[in-house]
């Protein structure tokens, strides 16, 4: 079973009965998710640039966009209009199968995992992931890898509370620690 189907048959209806919604539309559902890198200090580097977008084209399956710089920062050595991340949206079945393998291969494989902490979980029930190393996904085999480089996952959902998120994301199967 997806998780698209596990969300309409099995998590729809217990939030609906946990938070007392009398409508399955009004119960809160995963609108989009944000793979985001930065390139930090390499932003001069045009080849670990490529090698960032390369990375996020084979995590996500989608073409990422660049984010520039808006303004010239000295103390960041930055100048505007060059290139400081790389950015994916992922909506609809593309966001579904990147949640599930998000949930089921990527956080198995990462060292040390001992779960996400609730705390990830923001005010208005959307968690973000920070990853040190962009190998821990499948699609990226270690020995083709030349740098190394962190991203970050934003999952947002359509929840208003930090509890009805926590709920949704703890029905979807997403590992938390148990305090």
């Amino acid at each position: 079973m997806t998780l698209k189907e596990k969300y309409k048959k099995e998590i729809a209806p217990k939030m609906a009965d946990k938070f007392a919604y009398k409508n399955l539309l009004a119960v809160p559902k995963l609108t989009k998710v944000v793979i985001n890198s930065g390139v930090g200090r390499n932003a001069k580097d045009k080849n670990f640039i490529d090698g960032v977008i390369s990375s996020l084209e084979r995590i996500s399956g989608q073409k990422p966009i660049t984010t520039k710089a808006k303004q010239s920062i000295s103390a960041f050595k930055t100048r505007k209009g060059m290139i400081i991340g790389v950015a994916v949206t992922l909506r609809g079945q593309r966001m579904f199968d990147f949640t599930e393998k998000l949930i089921n291969i990527t956080f198995p494989r990462i060292r040390d995992f001992r779960g996400l902490n609730p705390k990830q979980v923001d005010k208005l029930g959307n968690l973000a992931v920070g990853f040190k190393e962009h190998i821990a996904f499948p699609e990226i085999k270690a020995d083709e890898v030349d740098n190394i480089h962190g991203l970050q996952v934003c999952l947002a959902t359509t929840a208003k509370t930090y509890e009805q998120g926590l709920a949704l994301f703890k029905l979807m199967g997403f590992p938390f620690k148990t305090e």
